[in-house]
């Protein structure tokens, strides 16, 4: 029960503040401009920011263990391609496939994941090891998928000639180029100017609060409705299918119990709110993405304190 009501109180305000756009919306306060600026400015300069903010604090040379990231790579990069490749063979609709992908993989393990790590441990563990193994592949194959999977992809162009865009725009998105600064950063050790790091903090902290009002601002109920089949299908494949595979795999490969919370954590956390931002930046609709960061975050704090208590009867935790 203790872990259900920190659940709650770490999701609800998310979906709060959803709802709060939304209405701003609605009233009128907030028109299309905002939300296309906003959009803007979170993926240019907030979300790097707050990458750039998480790796300095995670300590990458200080608590480095190979076979823990590799595994949180591994297991990653099989669930991207894994339902990847399941959405383009049963998916009918093309031009919601990059959207579907995404928001099925891509967790907040970052924002809400190292703080529900802290309440079920009393501390963060291996929370940024497991970001250092995951988040990064999370944002390359996001720019890769969004593009191959554009709906204003030119179709007559060669795959190739597509991929090399990709490659491309893996190399010019500022969420990449943040994430190397600040592995960089954390691995050598090479400490901020005080002004430096407290401006990057101070940014970094508008993400998620920004991005989650723009997510309501843009929520269309009529659209989000006739979506709710990938929707639903979506949550599924992040919040129980995901641990439900590779969690018992983790156990047989011997990992410890706060490895095993970070992995729960990292596997089934709601779908970030940068995954919104990202699609409308690359041109995408983000009626889907929005639509799944809604229901993820609703059902999250009910399946995680429900996988908690599995752990807990099998005493893996």
């Amino acid at each position: 029960m203790d872990n259900l009501i920190f659940s709650l109180n770490a999701t609800i305000p998310v979906f709060l503040v959803i709802v709060v756009g939304y209405v701003l919306k609605r009233i009128g306060m907030l028109g299309p401009e905002f939300i296309k600026d906003a959009n803007k400015f979170n993926f240019n300069v907030t979300l790097p920011c707050l990458l750039v903010n998480d790796l300095i604090n995670c300590g990458i040379r200080e608590n480095f263990e190979f076979k823990y990231v590799a595994y949180c790579f591994i297991t990653t990069l099989a669930c991207i391609i894994i339902t990847w490749g399941l959405a383009k063979v049963f998916m009918k609709d093309e031009t919601i496939i990059g959207e579907f992908v995404q928001g099925s993989y891509r967790g907040s393990a970052a924002v809400l994941g190292i703080a529900l790590i802290q309440n079920i441990q009393g501390d963060s563990g291996m929370g940024p090891l497991m970001i250092v193994g995951s988040v990064p592949l999370y944002n390359a194959f996001a720019v890769m998928i969004l593009t191959l999977e554009s709906p204003n992809r030119d179709k007559s162009q060669s795959f190739g000639i597509t991929l090399k865009k990709a490659v491309i725009g893996i190399l010019k998105n500022p969420m990449i180029i943040s994430i190397f600064i600040g592995v960089l950063l954390s691995y050598f050790n090479i400490a901020l100017p005080v002004i430096a790091e407290k401006t990057i903090s101070s940014l970094a902290k508008i993400t998620t609060p920004l991005a989650l009002i723009t997510i309501g601002a843009a929520f269309e109920g009529a659209k989000a409705i006739k979506m709710i089949k990938p929707t639903i299908l979506s949550t599924v494949i992040k919040l129980i299918i995901q641990p439900l595979i590779f969690l018992p795999l983790a156990v047989f490969m011997g990992f410890n119990s706060g490895e095993i919370i970070a992995l729960l954590i990292m596997y089934g956390a709601p779908t970030t709110a940068s995954c919104f931002i990202m699609a409308k930046n690359m041109k995408h609709e983000g009626t889907l993405s929005s639509s799944i960061i809604v229901l993820t975050t609703l059902l999250s704090a009910f399946t995680i304190t429900f996988w908690i208590w599995v752990l807990k009867c099998f005493r893996v935790i």
